[in-house]
């Protein structure tokens, strides 16, 4: 339940660029009072209130939403989510009538155990990759289901495994190594099972909505750029940079995603008794027109988030309170038209060892562009390098080319010890776009 107040105070949980985004188009909003940021970076403390807390040390989250009177706690990552957070709130006396944007922990599964997602898509006849399932007693099965594939394979930790734990092998002996490897130990408590999937060869895309779990908001769709080199290769990382609009996601493409996918996973929810409230990140991959979910995430992606949110044009606090009160479908949704694109400015050696506090110069310099901050931190009165992934550089334009254009001029005014990004994103869109 959410009190007749004219203006909210938010908790955002996340340190991410995707929370500096929130931060950012929730500041705008005439409907907020405060925002606070657990624990935020040092571009959250522009728009609002960082506040020294680990989102998934649920006892810090509620003494901080209790002594700063927070009405609405927006959940960014995925850990604290599936790690039952919302839950947390619905059993608690003093929290329980203060709405949390983000699925409950069994909701929450769709992103928390890809067996349990595969599971979902098949039996509610979403498409999706051929697959099987296995844990230390039916390891033994696994070079027959792989003999039953054609390479390449796609092995997956079941867990969260910080966006490691899913990788494309071309040989099946390998493939076999690998997934002994997950089921003895390499991701940790993630990798109890395993999955393996068939390869889909196509392009992918994310796919984004807001739901009261009764109904749904559509939000922009992207394409997020993961290697770390140029050309799409190199070893994965959490994104090196994103576009929105994706071309190829045409009004009859995006019809088939709504009717194959998105209205099946709504109705599937609602047959399974799961009351799913906040965003639903579909990984797509087009197969020749046709869409396929990859993945469930329960959440924003990141990213996506410095690409999709500068698109909404419409305050984007009226659809969260429309979730928080259970009356979504009342409310307006306008898109900008335009491009948006961001370009991820990341450490020396990221996603490999690197190192953090450099100084970061030229952030006064930038202009036509939003920088978002992502792996930052203040000290002093400096900003320093505080992750792997360190600003998000979004910038919007008529073309594709233009909006990449104002990302680069301004990426070449900012500085730090090892920096680093890729200047081919949305390369493969060219032909669609440009």
């Amino acid at each position: 339940m959410i009190k007749n107040s004219l203006k909210m105070n938010i908790l955002i949980l996340g340190s991410g660029g995707r929370e500096h985004a929130l931060t950012w188009k929730l500041a705008q909003s005439k409907k907020v009072r405060r925002i606070f940021i657990g624990p935020g970076n040092a571009g959250t403390s522009d728009s609002g209130t960082n506040l020294k807390l680990d989102p998934l040390n649920f006892e810090e989250v509620k003494n901080a939403v209790l002594e700063n009177k927070i009405d609405i706690v927006i959940v960014g990552p995925e850990a604290p989510l599936v790690e039952g957070i919302h839950d947390f709130f619905l059993k608690d006396n003093n929290l329980k009538n203060i709405p949390v944007i983000g699925p409950d922990r069994s909701a929450a599964r769709l992103e928390g155990s890809k067996d349990f997602a595969k599971d979902f898509l098949t039996r509610h006849k979403i498409p999706t990759a051929a697959y099987k399932s296995f844990d230390k007693s039916t390891l033994k099965d696994v070079p027959d289901f792989l003999r039953t594939l054609t390479p390449p394979y796609v092995i997956k930790a079941d867990g969260l495994a910080a966006g490691k734990g899913v990788l494309i092998i071309d040989e099946i002996h390998a493939a076999e190594t690998e997934a002994e490897a997950i089921i003895g130990g390499k991701f940790g408590a993630a990798g109890q099972k395993v999955v393996i999937e068939q390869f889909l060869k196509g392009i992918e895309l994310s796919v984004f909505i807001i739901t009261d779990g009764i109904s749904y908001k559509l939000l922009p769709e992207a394409k997020d750029y993961k290697r770390i080199g140029e050309g799409d290769t190199g070893l994965n990382t959490g994104g090196m940079g994103a576009v929105s609009p994706v071309p190829f996601a045409d009004e009859i493409f995006m019809t088939r995603v709504k009717s194959r996918i998105i209205e099946p996973t709504m109705k599937g929810l609602s047959d399974d008794g799961i009351v799913y409230k906040g965003f639903i990140f579909f990984g797509l991959i087009n197969v020749k027109g046709d869409p396929y979910v990859i993945e469930y995430n329960a959440r924003l992606g990141d990213p996506e988030s410095e690409v999709i949110i500068p698109r909404i044009k419409s305050d984007l606090f009226d659809l969260i309170e429309g979730v928080a009160k259970g009356d979504l479908s009342a409310r307006k949704i306008e898109i900008d038209e335009r491009f948006v694109t961001t370009v991820m400015l990341v450490s020396g050696g990221y996603p490999g060892d690197y190192e953090k506090g450099k100084s970061i110069r030229g952030l006064g310099h930038t202009k036509d562009c939003v920088v978002f901050h992502a792996g930052t931190k203040k000290a002093e009165d400096t900003v320093v390098t505080s992750g792997g992934r360190v600003l998000a550089v979004s910038s919007w334009g008529n073309k594709m080319k233009e909006a990449l254009g104002v990302c680069y001029r301004n990426a070449e005014m900012i500085s730090f010890e090892g920096i680093y990004y890729r200047t081919d994103i949305g390369f493969d869109l060219q032909d669609k776009c440009f």
